[in-house]
């Protein structure tokens, strides 16, 4: 392709609208999470709760934005200020839940729509951490890691919000902590808001910003659809194995183990030849 043409392209991909029909696209995957989580009872559930569900699947699709302003100061419920968003998202919630012969949920799960949807809900995810640094750009200029935070948060703060909208449900996991066990939505978040920071705040990265989004937003669509078409959950834990193996001591225990071994099977040699010795 052409670069000037690939450029434009990349030009066009940053300022396409989010709304309606990525904010759909997002609501769609939040609903289907949400449900899938809840197991074979989300039906019963839902009609025997509808508030709690309702409030379960808002906390879910506003977790990004709940939760980075709460670290920012400011107001949590400001991201429910936009109406539409909000009719949006619940019409998507009514849809997935409530609809005739639950057809909604039935269509949304179909895989070559889910494959769709998925692809641009990652569009979407790349945008909200975008915007999120960028945002805290503006009020920390500095502040490097907070602009990674927020944008983690932005990303992925769905992952960070389970246990409390598992407990909006009555489920209390206290172990379902996204820190225990990050995913690769986290994971690829963090690495996404880095490339945004030095991209705008050093000259390490000297392709234009269009390009730097555009790059990130392939690599987190091409691995959304690995994961669901190939089964390919998460291309960090190779990194991951070897970085703990070399820094976080994993050589040193492997080492210290095999020592051991070594130390324990000679002191079961001389005891054997000991006891030979005074039989």
């Amino acid at each position: 392709m052409d670069p000037e043409a690939f450029l434009e392209l990349a030009n066009q991909v940053t300022k396409l609208k989010m709304f309606p029909y990525f904010d759909i696209a997002h609501c769609v995957i939040c609903c289907l999470y949400a449900r899938e989580d809840i197991g074979t009872g989300a039906s019963q559930f839902s009609r025997k709760h509808p508030f709690a569900n309702y409030v379960s699947c808002m906390l879910t699709i506003f977790a990004g934005g709940i939760l980075s302003s709460l670290l920012l100061g400011e107001a949590a419920l400001g991201v429910l200020k936009n109406n539409q968003q909000l009719m949006l998202a619940s019409a998507v919630w009514y849809v997935i839940y409530y609809s005739p012969f639950d057809i909604g949920y039935k269509v949304a799960k179909f895989l070559p729509l889910k494959v769709v949807l998925a692809a641009m809900k990652e569009v979407y995810r790349v945008k909200k951490i975008n915007d999120g640094v960028a945002h805290v750009a503006k009020i920390y200029p500095n502040g490097y890691v907070i602009m990674v935070i927020v944008g983690t948060l932005k990303g992925n703060g769905s992952g960070f919000m389970k246990i409390l909208e598992r407990l909006s449900r009555g489920v209390w996991t206290p172990t379902a902590v996204e820190f225990m066990q990050p995913g690769f939505a986290t994971k690829a978040s963090v690495a996404a808001g880095l490339l945004f920071v030095l991209d705008s705040k050093t000259d390490l990265i000297s392709a234009p910003h269009a390009l730097v989004y555009f790059a990130i937003c392939i690599f987190f669509v091409y691995f959304k659809l690995s994961s669901l078409l190939l089964g390919i959950h998460d291309p960090f834990l190779p990194f991951e194995n070897l970085f703990c193996a070399i820094f976080l001591g994993g050589v040193w225990d492997s080492l210290s183990r095999t020592l051991g071994g070594s130390k324990g099977g000679q002191a079961g040699t001389d005891k054997q030849g000991d006891a030979s010795k005074n039989g």
